[in-house]
C-alpha cells in the first residue's frame, strides 16, 4: 500500500521525525527555514498532507492557488491564526492543531516571566554580569511580591487554567475573564468577571492566554492599561497581536505599569527593538512550548491526527 506523502516544514523533534519517516513518504525541511508562500503552493500539488508550524501562513490568497491533491494541514501548534480556516474548509482541506500537550510548558514560562518581571531579573542580571554590583541598601532592587497578590487571567482555557494552578502555589487570588464562566470544578475558586474592564481593575498581575482573533487584536490598549492598578505587571505568552506595544511602552514610561514579561511580539522573529531600552521588560523569543517533552508530544499529536485521517476516521483535533 502506498504511503501518504507528507511535507514537514520545520525541524521537529527527532522522535517525531523518526515516526513520520516510518509511517509516511516524508520530506523534511532539515534547513529549518520558514516555508514561503511559493513553497506552500507548490507543496499542495506534491503532497497529501503538510505538518506546518505557525511560521507558515495559509492565507486565502495562498489557499486559492492550491492544487487538489492536498487533503490535510496538521498544525504543529495550538494557535491557528496563521491559517485562513474558511478558505481551507472551502477547498475541502482538513485542519488540525495540537491542544492540551503544551499547556504546562507554556504556563511554566508565564510563571518565569511574571516572577522575572516582578523582581527586576533583567536589571539584576545586567548589574551582576557587568561587574556593576558594588553596593547594597534596603532600597536596592525592591520589586513586587507575587505571593498573596491578585492575578487576572484573560482567557481561561487550557493554558490559563494550568497557569492558575501554578499561581495558586504562590497563594495568589485568581480572577479571570473568559467568553463563558467555568464550571466550579474547573474554576477551583477563581473569581469570574463578565467584562475585561472589571477584571483589569483588580489585577495586580495580568496574564494573557487568549487566542489571536480580530476581536482580541490589541485587547490591551491604552484605555485598558489605564484600568490596571498602578504598579501592575503584565505577562503575555499567547500572541503578540494581543498587545498594543506603543501603549505598553507609554504605560511603562508613566510608571502606571511597573513591568512586563513577554514571550511574543507583533513582529516575529525579531520582536520590537524599542523594548531593548526597558530593563523592566523581561523578554524571551516565543519559547513557551520549548521543552523536549512538549516538542515530542506536539509532534506525536500532529501525527496522531494524520494517522486518524488517513485511516478514514475523524482526527481528534479537527477544527
Amino acid at each position: 500500500m502506498t504511503k501518504p506523502r507528507l511535507w514537514i516544514t520545520r525541524r521537529l523533534s527527532d522522535a517525531t521525525l523518526e515516526r513520520a519517516a516510518r509511517d509516511y513518504d516524508v520530506v523534511i525541511n532539515y534547513e529549518d527555514e520558514p516555508g514561503t508562500a511559493a513553497q506552500i503552493i507548490a507543496a499542495s500539488a506534491d503532497f497529501d498532507a503538510i505538518i506546518p508550524c505557525h511560521s507558515e501562513h495559509f492565507s486565502a490568497e495562498v489557499v486559492a492557488q492550491f492544487s487538489p491533491r492536498l487533503k490535510i494541514v496538521a498544525n504543529h501548534s495550538v494557535g491557528v491564526d496563521h491559517c485562513d480556516l474558511d478558505a481551507l474548509k472551502a477547498r475541502g482541506i482538513a485542519v488540525t492543531n495540537t491542544p492540551d500537550v503544551l499547556s504546562d510548558a507554556t504556563a511554566e514560562l508565564a510563571m518565569l516571566l511574571m516572577l522575572g518581571a516582578a523582581r527586576h531579573a533583567v536589571a539584576g542580571d545586567r548589574i551582576v554580569r557587568t561587574g556593576a554590583w558594588d553596593s547594597w541598601s534596603p532600597a536596592f532592587m525592591v520589586g513586587k511580591q507575587v505571593t498573596g497578590s491578585r492575578l487576572g487571567i484573560i482567557g481561561m482555557g487550557r493554558v490559563g487554567q494550568a497557569f492558575a494552578a501554578k499561581a495558586r502555589g504562590f497563594g495568589m487570588d485568581i480572577h479571570y475573564y473568559n467568553r463563558s464562566e467555568l464550571p466550579a470544578d474547573q474554576a477551583l475558586g477563581a473569581t469570574y468577571h463578565k467584562s475585561i474592564e472589571s477584571l483589569l481593575s483588580v489585577a495586580d498581575f495580568l496574564s494573557l492566554h487568549c487566542p489571536a482573533t480580530p476581536e482580541t487584536t490589541d485587547v490591551m490598549n491604552a484605555d485598558r492599561f489605564a484600568l490596571l492598578p498602578k504598579g501592575a505587571v503584565v505577562v503575555n505568552t499567547a500572541r503578540g497581536a494581543l498587545v498594543d506595544e506603543n501603549a505598553l511602552m507609554a504605560a511603562l514610561d508613566s510608571g502606571h505599569v511597573a513591568a512586563a514579561g513577554l514571550d511574543c511580539f507583533k513582529v516575529e522573529p525579531g520582536g520590537n527593538p524599542a523594548f531593548a531600552q526597558y530593563d523592566n521588560i523581561f523578554m524571551l523569543p516565543h519559547i513557551g512550548s520549548a521543552t523536549r517533552k512538549t516538542r515530542d508530544a506536539m509532534g506525536f499529536r500532529a501525527l496522531d491526527n494524520l494517522d486518524a485521517f488517513f485511516a478514514g476516521r475523524a482526527p481528534g483535533d479537527l477544527l
